[in-house]
């Protein structure tokens, strides 16, 4: 199977792409109101709001008609799911957290369809949520097959401890399909204290080591025999003559002075694989402002939470499934953990994202397809009239620029930027552009061309259009002049046009080089085997995890 990405709801994706019982190892983490209060679920709606929709930085979920529908669907399957959002209804009512359940239901039932005998499911969510998730999951799964709450500690201050305890962690319900999962132990490093007291002595290397007892702690009296004149305890030895003997030739028994005293055996702190991983995680730290695996986009998980749950869930080769993948931080520990992988997203800024982080850390080795991204005119048309927002996203994508996230109505023609190294030890320039998949004018351009001479002080501004730009277009657009690299020794067009056909094509924006520094979608550095820089949406972007 090829590594593949996928635009477009992950339900449909999951129905018509994924084969029954194919995947090894199932991900995931849904968007669940990250920004609202707890309160906000619960408030009654009267069914008649639009549809819920996910956006791009927005976890939000309402109760509307659509999902009355897909609840009467459920329901009249029939089965422990109906009976369990049955119940949820009759608890809750129709309110926005029973409108997320009943959105997680039939997805979370897909994917144990695709699951392997062996796979298991992780499914990362707010504590708020949980409780309800998890009979969710026990309806869907079974109760058997629930293996651990596993709590992770993302951060250890919060200023929200108004009359209560600070929120600093999330929940992770982990669940197998069958009893028959893959499992392998994961360890975490010694605590000092546990140093301090276990790891005592220090060789002439510098190593600190423990000395084990060899003596057997219950009677083994096939394993009671003399060695180099030391007598056994009555219980005998805690490993065979052979065992003893191999340790010996590597230096690792320390005799006693007297042929009485009690053999014991060194084992070396370095050597030692640390205490085995628990339930509660606190030694995974969250993705700090200035971190370079940061991307600026929000709700991102560090590489190294994924990365202990693919190594606990998988093999190399094994198949990870994110079907919420966001900015891809799933697919990247997979990738650089040897698994294939199949990432999922409804918004084409995640796509964009997902591919830059993959080619700029990976290169050649990140080989994938991209299913659902318009790739002609005619696909490209249809995703502007059927959203106009994603098609405005994807063309921004083309030419690797981040949207500017405003309301509407209040960009003044502004849809992206991509930032670029002026002429000086930090000095940057900007790149503006607007996105436009109806009918053009000259008006445009204008409007374009004050926005970037007047209040953006911007180098250069781009309009990118389905239709082809008139002659009076072209005019307007030339008159603006040129905005000048003395770096680079050019003069690049002050306002250029550029269509989604010319950008198929392969052409780009003439523009100075961004240089890797204070770039839009920073170049990561080459996996090589090791934790590798990835890529951040924006220097300027803190948003919190």
């Amino acid at each position: 199977m090829e590594n593949t990405l996928y635009y477009g709801d992950n339900l449909d994706i999951l129905r018509r792409y994924i084969k029954d019982e194919t995947i090894d190892l199932v991900y995931l983490d849904p968007p669940f109101n990250s920004n609202q209060n707890y309160n906000v679920l619960f408030k009654e709606k009267n069914g008649n709001q639009a549809a819920s929709q996910i956006r791009a930085f927005e976890d939000t979920w309402t109760w509307g008609q659509d999902d009355e529908a897909v609840y009467a669907d459920l329901i009249t399957k029939g089965g422990k799911v109906a009976d369990c959002l049955q119940a949820f209804r009759t608890f809750l009512g129709p309110c926005d957290m029973l409108a997320y359940l009943v959105m997680m239901a039939p997805r979370l039932t897909e994917l144990r369809r695709a699951m392997k005998p062996t796979a298991s499911i992780y499914l990362h969510c707010d504590p708020a949520a949980s409780h309800y998730l998890k009979m969710l999951l026990d309806s869907i799964f079974g109760p058997l097959n629930f293996r651990n709450e596993i709590i992770w500690e993302r951060t250890n201050v919060h200023n929200d401890a108004r009359r209560k305890f600070p929120d600093v962690s999330d929940t992770i319900l982990f669940y197998s399909k069958t009893n028959q999962c893959l499992f392998h132990t994961q360890f975490v490093n010694y605590s000092d204290d546990h140093i301090k007291s276990c790891y005592r002595f220090t060789g002439e290397d510098g190593r600190r080591y423990t000395a084990r007892d060899l003596r057997s702690p219950h009677p083994r009296p096939n394993l009671t025999y003399e060695y180099k004149g030391y007598k056994p305890h009555p219980n005998g030895w805690s490993i065979s003559k052979e065992k003893m003997a191999e340790y010996d030739r590597l230096g690792l028994i320390i005799f006693p002075k007297s042929l009485d005293g009690r053999l014991r055996l060194k084992r070396y702190l370095d050597e030692m694989p640390g205490t085995p991983a628990r339930n509660i995680w606190n030694d995974i730290r969250p993705i700090q402002a200035q971190a370079s695996e940061r991307l600026g986009y929000p709700t991102q998980k560090p590489e190294a939470l994924l990365e202990r749950i693919i190594n606990a869930s998988s093999n190399e080769g094994d198949i990870v499934l994110d079907p919420f993948c966001g900015c891809g931080t799933t697919i990247a520990a997979a990738q650089k953990l040897k698994r294939r992988w199949i990432g999922i997203d409804i918004t084409h800024l995640a796509i964009t994202l997902m591919k830059k982080r993959l080619l700029d850390a990976f290169g050649a080795e990140a080989k994938f397809k991209v299913m659902g991204e318009p790739t002609s005119l005619p696909d490209a048309a249809a995703l502007a009239e059927s959203d106009p927002y994603q098609f405005q996203w994807w063309a921004l994508g083309l030419v690797g620029a981040r949207p500017v996230e405003q309301k509407k109505g209040a960009d003044k023609g502004i849809d992206g930027k991509i930032v670029f190294q002026g002429d000086g030890p930090g000095v940057f320039e900007n790149v503006i552009l607007s996105v436009k998949a109806g009918h053009v004018t000259a008006n445009h351009i204008r409007d374009l061309r004050g926005v970037v001479e007047g209040r953006e002080k911007a180098a250069i501004g781009v309009l990118i259009s389905m239709e082809e730009p008139t002659n009076p277009m072209r005019t307007e657009a030339i008159t603006a002049g040129f905005f000048e690299s003395r770096t680079w020794g050019k003069k690049y067009p002050k306002i250029q046009l550029l269509t989604i056909a010319e950008l198929l094509a392969g052409q780009k924006i003439d523009m100075p080089p961004i240089k890797q520094v204070g770039a839009t979608f920073k170049k990561a550095a080459k996996f090589k085997g090791e934790e590798a820089e990835q890529l951040k949406l924006s220097d300027k972007e803190e948003t919190e995890d």
